[in-house]
């Protein structure tokens, strides 16, 4: 004889197995901004956050093979064995690598925007893909700024020297794959003139959901 799980564990993991009841809210939406170094993403999420209602809107703290003292975000910081050892644990709703380093999402994410509440995530252009398959609706949130502005805000960080920058502005990027649904966000200004547009991107998006995407 089987125990029922309890109403709220039960919906979760309904929602998990891609299926949804009657009386459930529609499923939120992961915001997964990405950019490319010195267009300013991480300036607009640490300066949206108080600007984005708590209780519709959630920022993913992700999981880092980087100190936690080495600046930037604020982050879950792990080694490399250990963040291995939950990768294998399917700990992770999403993770990839990147310079180095390797990133992840935490896989309760997926309870969150399974009962409608919106989450935004610092992303990486090339886990979209697999993204897109992991939750009910994603859309990718692209900050963008001008070459000028970039070289600009690169030199005035002083970590790459005139040679790598102007390698990194000629990168050519990939396309997104398939179904991916894009907005773009221009800061080509200044921070607060990029976090009116930031989230007004976003409240546009969730607008148009019916209901106007509220968590009921």
């Amino acid at each position: 004889m089987s125990l029922a799980r309890p109403p709220e564990e039960a919906r979760t993991a309904a929602h998990e197995r891609g299926g949804r009841r009657a009386d459930d809210p529609a499923p939120g939406i992961l915001f997964f901004v990405v950019g490319a170094s010195g267009v300013g993403k991480d300036t607009l999420m640490a300066r949206s956050r108080a600007l984005l209602d708590g209780g519709r809107y959630l920022f993913a703290r992700r999981t880092i093979t980087r100190p936690v003292d080495s600046g930037g975000e604020d982050h879950r910081a792990v080694a490399l064995d250990a963040f291995l050892a939950a990768r294998d644990r399917h700990a992770f709703l999403l993770d990839w690598q990147a310079h180095g380093l390797h990133y992840g999402l935490p896989r309760e994410l997926l309870g969150e925007l399974a009962h409608g509440r919106h989450v935004v995530a610092n992303g990486s252009r090339q886990a979209v893909g697999a993204l897109l398959a992991a939750v009910p609706r994603a859309v990718v949130v692209e900050v963008t700024a001008g070459a000028e502005t970039v070289r600009a805000r690169l030199q005035a960080r002083g970590r790459e020297g005139g040679a790598d920058i102007a390698q990194r502005l000629a990168r050519q990027v990939a396309p997104y794959p398939d179904g991916a649904e894009v907005v773009r966000v221009s800061n080509d200004g200044t921070p607060e003139e990029g976090v009116v547009a930031f989230v007004r991107c976003i409240e546009a998006v969730v607008g148009r959901l019916p209901g106007g995407g509220g968590l009921g």
